[in-house]
């Protein structure tokens, strides 16, 4: 009975982490890799929180809790004999899945900014420039829930925008609030950003990888370490205007081999084979000495 709850506890696991537990143990230096096992998720927690936030839950976030109260893996790599935690994959639980902005409080000062000062109303040419989807506000337009903190390097968030108050929202995507509280869209649906978040193994800063700036330099060098598939290193608009700075071989002239060009002929040699042709001929014209 035991060995069948084992099975399928595995399978369960298997399917959950999408086969990568067994992909990071056997990569070099990897060491300490957990997946905490967690109980699914009620029904009735999740109709009490769509009815305490008046939005409606994403089929596959929804079938994804009532499989698994949240998802969390990490992974350790070996430096110096000793595990230094790296990557981390994380999915809050329906608990955790609170308002990114709480209710104001009765005690606060009336005048005490928040995050809702940090919306402006934008300018026409701001709104041509601007390219993809429509950033979240930070008021009552959208309704804005953590997924994941990311370890302090931002927020994964599940956004619903375009929201009025009292009218239930069904609509939403998953965005990154960066430390500047800058949005920066990922996916439409959760599952994409599942799929994400595994395809990137958890590595620190893999969400800036969608921001214009991209992730430190020293998490550019774990995920060229651990992620050299999916990794690339694109050159910045900065980089691209200093092309001196690239050296630019062409195969045609480096690998081409030297043509020998002809000596010049020496003039000397030319009156040497002169006087030698005039001599030849004086000699055909006397008798030799030596019969007679």
């Amino acid at each position: 009975m035991d060995e069948t709850k084992e099975i399928l506890t595995f399978k369960v696991a298997e399917r959950l982490t999408l086969g990568i537990t067994r992909i990071l143990e056997s990569m070099p230096g990897v060491a300490d890799v957990r997946f905490a096992e967690r109980e699914p998720a009620e029904k009735r927690s999740l109709l009490s929180w769509e009815q305490k936030n008046t939005c409606i839950l994403p089929e596959d976030l929804r079938d994804f809790y009532l499989t698994t109260d949240g998802f969390t893996l990490t992974w350790s790599v070996k430096l110096d004999n000793e595990c230094v935690p790296l990557g981390c994959m994380m999915i809050n639980s329906v608990a955790r899945l609170c308002p990114l902005l709480q209710p104001v409080s009765l005690f606060s000062l009336p005048n005490a900014p928040s995050l809702a000062d940090l919306d402006w109303e934008e300018s026409s040419i701001d709104g041509e420039l601007e390219r993809g989807p429509a950033a979240p506000h930070f008021d009552s337009r959208s309704r804005i829930f953590e997924l994941d903190s990311c370890g302090g390097n931002g927020k994964v968030c599940l956004v619903y925008k375009n929201c009025t108050p009292g009218v239930v929202a069904q609509q939403s995507e998953i965005w990154f609030l960066d430390r500047s509280l800058c949005w920066h869209f990922l996916t439409t649906t959760f599952t994409s950003y599942y799929r994400l978040m595994i395809t990137h193994l958890g590595l620190p800063e893999w969400q800036y990888v969608f921001t214009p700036y991209g992730p430190s330099p020293q998490a550019k060098q774990w995920a060229s370490l651990y992620q050299p598939l999916t990794f690339s290193c694109d050159l910045t608009p900065a980089d691209l205007a200093g092309d001196f700075y690239i050296n630019k071989l062409d195969p045609t002239k480096a690998f081409k081999g030297k043509v020998k060009t002809p000596a010049p002929k020496k003039k000397q040699s030319a009156q040497c084979s002169s006087g030698s042709s005039t001599k030849s001929q004086g000699n055909i014209g006397r008798p030799s000495g030596g019969k007679r």
